[in-house]
């Protein structure tokens, strides 16, 4: 799983600088965990992610923004809770889920959002 920085946000997800309107770069949709290290609730949902980035291999990508080192990606998406999971299907608008949610759910959320299974 990839950590993104502003930098690479801006080239994989959504130039935010250049776009108001939103606009994903990416070629894959992706699934985004705001999280911090001294969050407990991120650290139950991150095994989780690491099995379904490898469970949905070539198909999603999913990535990790620390909002303590990453405040302005925080910011820009107005990231009050963590875990924050952002869904960016390949079209259509992305969609934030709060909260340490079980596999069944992100499975269900990737296949609805995502993947429009």
């Amino acid at each position: 799983m990839e950590h993104l920085t502003k930098e690479t946000f801006l080239t994989k997800v959504f130039n935010y600088e250049q776009n108001k309107e939103w606009k994903f770069e990416g070629e894959l949709p992706c699934l985004i965990d705001f999280y911090a290290d001294w969050c407990q609730p991120c650290k139950m949902v991150a095994p989780i992610l690491a099995e379904l980035a490898e469970e949905y291999k070539g198909k999603i990508n999913i990535y990790k923004i620390d909002t303590e080192a990453e405040t302005e990606l925080a910011g820009a998406f107005g990231i009050r809770s963590i875990p924050s999971l952002l869904f960016c299907p390949a079209d259509g608008q992305p969609q934030m889920a709060m909260g340490a949610l079980p596999k069944e759910s992100l499975i269900k959320a990737i296949n609805d959002v995502l993947l429009k299974n």
